[in-house]
């Protein structure tokens, strides 16, 4: 059964935020816009219009001092930064997921049920759907095409 879920003001966020433990930083040179970290984790929030409250920096778990990107390869997560990409473990991922469900909490967002059985990548790279959105001449040969050629050829000459 679907709930409404208040949206929170700029200012409301703000004190909830605060209140339950973030760590809140005002981003330099701009106004209404803040970086709140906690658990390791870290986003940013912004005034939307008048009195409005968005997300600006999706929620990523700090790497060094920069906010990664959660990237799932299919067999492992990764947290990707500009600089290294390294893998997730249970702890990464179970602070990434508490910070996320307070920040949507805090803000009056809406928690989906998908995103509430644990956390969800920015970003999915699978190694055998990529290049499927190419026509098939232009898609590259997969190890196990060029693999069943290469067998065919030898079974051939004998």
């Amino acid at each position: 059964m679907a709930t409404k879920v208040e949206q929170r003001s700029y200012e409301d966020a703000v004190n909830w935020l605060r209140d339950h433990g973030f760590d809140l930083t005002e981003a330099p040179g701009t106004q209404g816009r803040i970086f709140l970290r906690k658990y390791n984790a870290s986003a940013a929030i912004q005034k939307d219009g008048e009195d409005g409250v968005k997300i600006f920096a999706f929620p990523g778990y700090l790497i060094g001092s920069e906010i990664s990107k959660l990237v799932n390869k299919g067999y492992q997560q990764f947290l990707k930064t500009s600089k290294t990409e390294v893998p997730a473990t249970a702890d990464h991922l179970k602070a990434l997921h508490q910070f996320s469900e307070e920040l949507k909490e805090a803000l009056g967002l809406p928690s989906l049920y998908n995103e509430s059985l644990g956390t969800v990548s920015e970003s999915y790279h699978y190694d055998r759907i990529k290049d499927r959105d190419k026509p098939q001449p232009d898609r590259p040969k997969r190890p196990w095409e060029v693999a069943g050629k290469a067998t065919a050829a030898k079974k051939g000459r004998a």
